[in-house]
C-alpha cells in the first residue's frame, strides 16, 4: 500500500533507523543523507518518510510530499553552500533507478555537463 513502510526497502530501513545512514536533514517529511556511492562531491539523497516506489508514483499519490522532497532539494543545497546544482529523480530500471522508493539525487560541488549520459 502506497506510504506504508516496505520490509525489504532500504530506504524505509534508514528512515526506521535499522540501517545507518549519514543524515544531513530531516524533516517531519523526508530525510536527507549523503549517497554511499557518490557521483559528485556533493551527492545527497532526499527521501519522502513515506514509501512511494518511485517520483511518478509519489506525485499522483502524494502531491504535498512531492512538494516537500523538491523544497527540501533546496534547503540541501544552501546548506552544502550549492551556487549551482543538479536534482536528478530516476524513475525506472532504464533510467538507473536502483532502490524502489522514490529518491532525489542532489548534486553539485563541480561542472555538471549535458547531457549526463
Amino acid at each position: 500500500m502506497p506510504g506504508e513502510p516496505q520490509d525489504d526497502c532500504l530506504f524505509c530501513k534508514i528512515v526506521a533507523g535499522t540501517i545507518p545512514a549519514t543524515i544531513v536533514r530531516e524533516t517531519g517529511t523526508t530525510i536527507a543523507f549523503r549517497d554511499i556511492n557518490p557521483q559528485a562531491p556533493t551527492h545527497v539523497l532526499v527521501i519522502p518518510k513515506a514509501h512511494h516506489v518511485d517520483a511518478a508514483a509519489l506525485a499522483a499519490e502524494a502531491p504535498q510530499l512531492a512538494a516537500d522532497v523538491l523544497r527540501e532539494t533546496r534547503a540541501v543545497a544552501d546548506q552544502e553552500n550549492l551556487e549551482s546544482y543538479r536534482i536528478v529523480f530516476n524513475t525506472g530500471s532504464g533510467a538507473g533507478q536502483t532502490v524502489w522508493h522514490a529518491h532525489a539525487h542532489v548534486l553539485g560541488g563541480r561542472g555538471l555537463e549535458w547531457p549526463p549520459g
